[in-house]
């Protein structure tokens, strides 16, 4: 029962940060872009750069908070799915940025939710 109160949760904070990035300005270009390494939540467009969206939601801060979730293997997997995303488009010459957002829901509603823009480089 676990497993499908974390799948509802992961699915409304997708589909939050997705409101709140198109409120931004952000073109939503894909949403769970599998590979076989992984799966980023979303890819977006803002102005011409790509960017590579990774989306924690929590119910609290007791695990630490939701950026601190995605550490440094997290963010090679994203780099090397984000290259893979591109090099598929053809566009392996566009400018890319990896944002990710932050939400804390309790209770059913939102207690805080941040944009971290350019939240980490590739290598």
């Amino acid at each position: 029962m676990r497993s499908v109160h974390r799948l509802i949760l992961g699915k409304t904070g997708e589909d939050l940060a997705c409101r709140e990035l198109r409120r931004r300005g952000y073109a939503i270009l894909a949403r769970r872009y599998r590979t076989r390494v992984g799966e980023i939540d979303i890819v977006a467009r803002d102005g011409p750069t790509v960017v590579f969206v990774e989306v924690k939601t929590r119910t609290g801060s007791a695990y630490g908070e939701p950026c601190e979730a995605v550490g440094l293997a997290k963010q090679r997997k994203i780099w090397l799915m984000a290259s893979d995303y591109l090099l598929r488009q053809g566009w392996d010459d566009r400018p890319c940025r990896f944002d990710v957002v932050a939400i804390i829901m309790r209770e059913g509603s939102v207690q805080r939710l941040e944009v971290v823009r350019g939240a980490f480089e590739g290598p």
